[in-house]
């Protein structure tokens, strides 16, 4: 049963997930959010109010989703429901060596939640084929809290409708993965969410994040100390793609304490759209036959240095033996150290 509140804007189930050599990526500001004076004066009054409830927080860039094209076979028989995908004429140059007579390509204008879903045909037998290229603008924390998590989303919706001819076009719409780990003996890995975040508290999820501009910064060799600074010339496509990728990896290992090690290759299954937050997209990764380590995870949502030490006291007394134990604690993105509220 699908959960009311989440639905899929790309499923590649079927064709057994897409590997990263077959995930390109479009960078343009083109593809950025759109805005006026009065709707930034808007989400600067409420990131200041929520900074002064929540001091913890932090502002950062991220990974705006606009669109997607999928290029297939044309004996794929890939299904486009409803009308949210048509014959794409104008292909780009990162399609055009895959393309021909031999290849059929879908589109998205945008990932609006009246769009319906880019289904995998069983019936492909060229899966490895395909490519999906992911049209990618910059946004950030702040334009997602006063846009998509702002009680004004339904508003900016329908005036994206009527300006722009896009619901989803002042939107900041940044680009979340979550991942499936499926263990050796086909257990599903879980993790409970914190309380105190805003979005589903205390329920069970997946692991999950963000791929991060400035991530992709540093591992190209330039220093960020002021995320506000980034922009497109800065990054790179396959440095994104690989951003994308390993990212899921390492919120893996953050979150519930898995090394990389015992991390085979992740593969894209799809594109999800959570509709308590507006439309929010997210790329859903599998990662199979993941063999657990020797580790035991232990949350505390809320927890003081009071009650740490008590249990480590606990820890003391008992009859394990552990080689190491690993403290963290701190909001959602482990590998940044901020926490964010999602």
């Amino acid at each position: 049963m699908m959960d009311p509140e989440v639905s899929l804007l790309l499923h590649c189930g079927p064709w057994k997930g897409l590997r990263q050599p077959q995930v390109q990526v479009e960078l343009s500001e083109r593809y950025n959010r759109q805005t006026d004076p009065a709707l930034q004066d808007h989400i600067e009054r409420l990131w200041k109010e929520r900074i002064a409830k929540e001091p913890w927080i932090f502002n950062g860039a991220k990974f705006r989703l606009h669109s997607f094209l999928l290029a297939c076979p044309k004996n794929c028989n890939s299904v486009a429901t409803d009308e949210c995908n048509k014959n794409y004429k104008d292909n780009p140059a990162e399609l055009n060596s895959k393309q021909g007579d031999a290849f059929s390509v879908f589109s998205t204008d945008d990932c609006s939640q009246k769009r319906g879903t880019v289904l995998a045909s069983k019936r492909c037998q060229k899966q490895d084929e395909c490519i999906l290229l992911l049209r990618l603008g910059l946004t950030s924390y702040k334009d997602y809290l006063g846009t998509n998590w702002s009680g004004q989303a339904e508003e900016l919706c329908r005036r994206g409708e009527v300006e722009f001819g896009d619901p989803l076009s002042l939107l900041a719409q940044p680009l979340g993965v979550g991942t499936i780990v499926c263990t050796v003996d086909e257990q599903i890995v879980f993790i409970r969410r914190s309380q105190k975040v805003a979005e589903a508290s205390g329920l069970l999820d997946i692991p999950g994040g963000h791929p991060e501009p400035k991530v992709v910064c540093e591992n190209l060799g330039v220093k960020i100390c002021d995320e506000k600074i980034i922009s497109m010339v800065m990054l790179s496509p396959a440095a994104v793609v690989s951003e994308l990728f390993s990212s899921v990896c390492a919120e893996v290992r953050d979150e519930i304490n898995i090394p990389l090690k015992f991390l085979g290759e992740p593969l894209l299954i799809g594109i999800a759209l959570n509709h308590t937050s507006a439309g929010r997209p997210s790329a859903e990764f599998y990662i199979r036959d993941v063999e657990l380590p020797a580790a035991s995870v232990r949350c505390y949502p809320g927890a003081r240095m009071g009650d740490i030490e008590g249990n480590l006291r606990l820890l003391k007394q008992s009859r394990q033996r552990f080689r190491r134990v690993v403290i963290h604690a701190g909001g959602n993105d482990a590998r940044r150290r901020q926490s964010e509220v999602l």
